[in-house]
């Protein structure tokens, strides 16, 4: 019979490309998520069996792991605050102790690589701390320990590579000159793969790392050299603590400074494999590891062919409570204020739509660019996403995707688009788009703004911010209905 394989945080980096390896390897997948739209969205979703469920609610990780042979635990809570490390440990107690309970016969775990005689980042020990919970479950674990991983779409390699296209000439923290030793995603999802198959009596900590071990600096140098850009300049500043780099890999990323920080504090340790004695486990391939340069050329070339599956602003963060949805017949949020206008476009659904869908990114909002910049900046000052997450395909939009500071709530291909603002606001805010129906060689347009208020603050800022929605709103309805107009006539 076929391995059943539960996949936690399938809708994140990792797990969203790990779901097709094990199919491809013969397993029967099955996923625990807390949205099963965001599941649905992904191309692999008619092959496994979707179980909703919230992480950190034990009846429901009991019950998602029934009748489970290998379980991949790969949920964190990097960027949520900072009581991520308990939240951490609960979640894999909680996650472990199911497990045991349902007669699990191996945990699979990815962590990070934890150096000997150095003062760890949280972010470090709370990956390390996560381990120890799974390894002393009672259930056979491998806990694979990996340093950056370098692919289309991951934070750590966003990171870099914003970093280096953006700055020749960079003021650099001492920590650009520690030792890392890069992985390529798909030697991380080979390892992950291989593990389902270790024998019983393993249970332990495994280094995986690349063939290259560099600096920091090393690895900007050569993403320039992969990516045709003039050798970078450096000014090392040693004053700079991992709190300024933080804020200043905010700015320049798209990586918010929540994330950013505990990454730029893990940076300072030095992250070099102990050993490589999982080959004696899963072999390395006949061509061997894949080295840092190549992984990076294979990264960027999945993202000029706008073949980027997943990235790591698509996960979802376990435990978060369930959000009230303003399509909701009876609304029971409380006050739900609307700004709703209604367009003909002299156009077709198609091409409407096709604009509708390529918003965001680099096509910009169609609207006062300069006020969404101001707003995208405004937001990134207050912890928020801003402006720079953009998208994760420039052509399409799935549920769960992305989308500057959005998230794409709900996709009815060619009718609606449904966003849900992620930027820090007080109370919860949509952006819905609509093609209606067409009547007499027009086409209808519907555009929605939505905002449920929290507390008197939330309602100050609906009333503040109504005057500028005509100029806002409107001219992004009117831009849109323009571009969709022109698109048609080109296409007659």
């Amino acid at each position: 019979m076929a391995t059943r394989s539960l996949v936690t945080g399938a809708t994140g980096y990792i797990g969203g490309r790990l779901v097709p390896e094990l199919l491809d390897a013969g397993h029967d997948v099955h996923v625990l998520v807390r949205h099963a739209d965001k599941a649905r969205a992904h191309l692999w979703a008619d092959e496994v069996e979707i179980v909703v469920g919230d992480a950190t609610a034990a009846d429901d990780v009991r019950s998602a792991l029934d009748d489970v042979d290998v379980a991949y635990y790969l949920l964190h809570s990097i960027g949520t605050g900072g009581d991520f490390a308990d939240t951490e440990r609960r979640m894999a107690s909680t996650f472990a102790e199911a497990a045991a309970d349902t007669g699990v016969q191996r945990i699979v775990y990815l962590g990070g690589m934890v150096p000997e005689d150095e003062e760890l980042s949280e972010h470090l020990r709370s990956r390390e701390q996560v381990g120890d919970v799974l390894l002393e479950s009672g259930v056979p674990t491998a806990v694979l320990q990996a340093g950056v991983v370098i692919g289309s779409g991951s934070a750590s390699f966003e990171m870099l590579r914003y970093l280096t296209e953006r700055l020749p000439v960079m003021v650099t923290p001492r920590w650009v000159h520690s030792r890392i030793q890069p992985i390529a995603v798909r030697d991380v999802l080979r390892y992950l793969v291989g593990c389902a198959d270790l024998p019983a009596d393993v249970n332990r900590r495994f280094d995986i790392g690349g063939p290259d071990v560099l600096t920091y600096l090393e690895m900007m140098q050569g993403y320039a050299k992969v990516a045709e850009l003039p050798r970078r300049r450096v000014l090392p500043v040693p004053v700079l603590s991992p709190w300024l780099s933080s804020h200043w890999v905010g700015l320049i990323t798209p990586v918010p400074a929540g994330l950013a920080r505990p990454l730029v504090e893990s940076l300072r340790n030095t992250v070099v494999a102990a050993d490589h004695d999982i080959e004696r486990y899963v072999p390395d391939p006949p061509d061997g590891l894949i080295g840092y340069e190549r992984s990076v050329e294979l990264a960027l070339t999945k993202i000029r062919n706008l073949d980027v599956p997943t990235r790591w602003s698509s996960a979802s963060t376990p435990g978060a409570p369930a959000e009230p949805l303003p399509s909701d017949p009876d609304w029971a949020g409380g006050s739900l204020y609307q700004d709703s206008r209604t367009r003909e476009v002299n156009a077709s659904p198609a091409a409407l739509w096709s604009v509708i869908e390529g918003i965001g990114g680099r096509n910009g909002w169609y609207s006062w660019g300069f006020a969404w910049w101001v707003r995208g900046l405004m937001d990134r000052m207050v912890g928020g996403p801003g402006l720079r997450r953009g998208r994760r395909n420039e052509r399409d939009l799935v549920v769960g995707d992305a989308l500057d500071f959005w998230r794409v709530e709900a996709t009815d291909d060619e009718k609606l688009l449904r966003l849900r603002a992620e930027m820090k606001v007080p109370g919860l805010a949509w952006l819905e788009l609509q093609v209606g129906s067409t009547d007499g060689g027009t086409t209808t347009f519907l555009h929605r703004a939505l905002f449920h208020p929290h507390g008197l603050l939330g309602h100050l800022y609906w009333w503040s911010a109504l005057p500028f929605h005509g100029i806002v709103f409107g001219g992004m309805q009117r831009n849109i209905a323009k571009a969709a107009e022109a698109l048609d006539a080109s296409d007659a």
